[in-house]
């Protein structure tokens, strides 16, 4: 059960239809095509589309109730037993409801931004938590004004500890989020360069994950990337709790080595951690992880049990095998010339290849500082690394700057990213890696099907 009706009309008062307050809701949707029983029906205004007009769709279906938007009239034919819950605004409705239904269930709540690691933190965070608590965390990469509140509605009623990722484009959403969420702990993982084109500069950029704290619990807890410097107006903070590399932070990270399929680091707690995932900007993610276990309590054998049992959404750092025993590195999620250059840097800090091939597509939502931006993922680049491949637009003044610096090392550019796989054929053995990254719109992992 996610609430009864009687519960429903002290959210949403102004109500139609004959009420059984006890009648239970046991779940909620907005796509009037799906099968639910006793469902509880949220038509959503898009650009596009208008969900109130598929009411009967979603009665038939197994909806016994549904929020209305006040302003457009009710079709004939409706059950009296069927609940019409009046509001102003649908999207905004499901907002409220979702952070009535957070404090009716209350549980310890983790809201997580960041240009990149986001998701990767979170399911570290989760995992963690998972050791001690009954949790219930975003899927996939619900982390919008849509997502979110969808997360928050599925989690059931005795959930202890409920884990939220909280994704933004634009000013403003990220304390849209954190005011519905009210998390107890917040992460800011860091300050890259996503989303640069509607921000303006990175200093916006951190303005805008700062938002996090709006909804923040007034003893709540703020874990942050504590080197970067643009976060740094907030370490003296009392409720700040700062993870990084530098001698200043509260939980610091040294003696990383990179292994195959794994990272392992020792903490100024003095521990050796091992964390199934590749990278030095990972054993931060995971620093974040130990903090946060840290402060709910969870100890330290039993996060380190977490770190060595990850379950990740995909393509993020994913070590796969392909062809002939090709090791290929799927990090074709999403992409930002910061994410990229720890990509690049992860390969040629890997031991046992003779061959190393980056595969780098665009970029995107760069704005007009777009190649310029592209243009510093070269200074990641080292002598280690045998062939670039760069498919699409911008990427190829990546090649063009590494070109510059090692003359001799092969680099390549195609419009198209199919034109790549004739390259790559070549390479199918067992003593090459290939890197694939890019954003999200290029889709790089249809090229990665063809040689797996």
């Amino acid at each position: 059960m996610l609430f009864t009706c009687n519960w429903l009309s002290d959210v949403f008062p102004n109500v139609k239809g004959k009420m059984d307050g006890d009648k239970q809701i046991k779940t909620f949707f907005t796509d009037s095509r799906i099968v639910s029983e006793d469902a509880l029906f949220i038509p959503i205004v898009g650009e596009k589309f208008d969900g109130h007009e598929f009411i009967m769709q979603a009665l038939e279906n197994g909806a016994i109730a549904s929020l209305w938007d006040k302003s457009k009239q009710l079709p004939e034919g409706l059950p009296e037993d069927f609940l019409i819950f009046y509001v102003d605004d649908t999207t905004k409705a499901l907002q409220h409801l979702a952070s009535c239904y957070r404090d009716e269930v209350n549980p310890i709540v983790v809201g997580i931004t960041g240009s990149n690691g986001k998701t990767t933190t979170k399911d570290i965070v989760a995992a963690i938590a998972k050791e001690e608590y009954k949790t219930h965390f975003t899927d996939g990469n619900f982390n919008n004004e849509f997502g979110l509140p969808f997360t928050i509605l599925s989690m059931q009623r005795d959930t202890e500890m409920l884990v939220l990722e909280m994704g933004m484009s634009s000013f403003g959403e990220i304390e849209l989020l954190s005011n519905i969420a009210k998390p107890d702990y917040a992460i800011i993982t860091n300050i890259g360069e996503s989303h640069i084109e509607y921000l303006g500069s990175r200093e916006g950029i951190a303005k805008a994950k700062l938002e996090i704290v709006s909804g923040l619990k007034k003893h709540g807890k703020l874990i942050i990337d504590g080197d970067e410097a643009l976060l740094s107006h907030v370490h003296q903070n009392e409720n700040v709790v700062k993870v990084g590399f530098s001698e200043h932070n509260d939980f610091i990270i040294s003696n990383i080595e990179l292994l195959r399929e794994k990272t392992s680091f020792t903490g100024s707690d003095g521990i050796a951690y091992t964390v199934s995932l590749l990278g030095s900007h990972n054993a931060k993610n995971a620093g974040f992880g130990i903090a946060l276990g840290e402060l709910i309590g969870i100890d330290k054998d039993k996060i380190q049990h977490a770190l060595n049992s990850l379950t990740l959404t995909g393509m993020r750092l994913e070590m796969l095998t392909g062809k002939n025993g090709v090791a290929i590195i799927n990090d074709a999620y999403n992409a930002s010339p910061t994410s990229m250059m720890a990509a690049i840097q992860v390969v040629q800090k890997m031991n046992g290849f003779s061959n190393k091939v980056l595969v780098l597509g665009d970029i995107y939502e760069l704005g007009a500082d777009s190649k310029s931006l592209h243009e510093t993922v070269a200074d990641a680049v080292n002598e280690s690394i045998s062939y670039i491949y760069t498919v699409g637009e911008d990427s190829a003044v990546i090649g063009r700057a590494v070109k510059r610096k090692y003359p001799e090392m092969i680099v390549k550019h195609f419009s198209q990213k199919e034109e790549v796989l004739p390259e790559l054929r070549q390479h199918l053995n067992q003593d090459t890696l290939i890197l694939f990254k890019a954003s999200r719109g290029m889709k790089l992992e249809s090229i990665i099907e063809e040689i797996k």
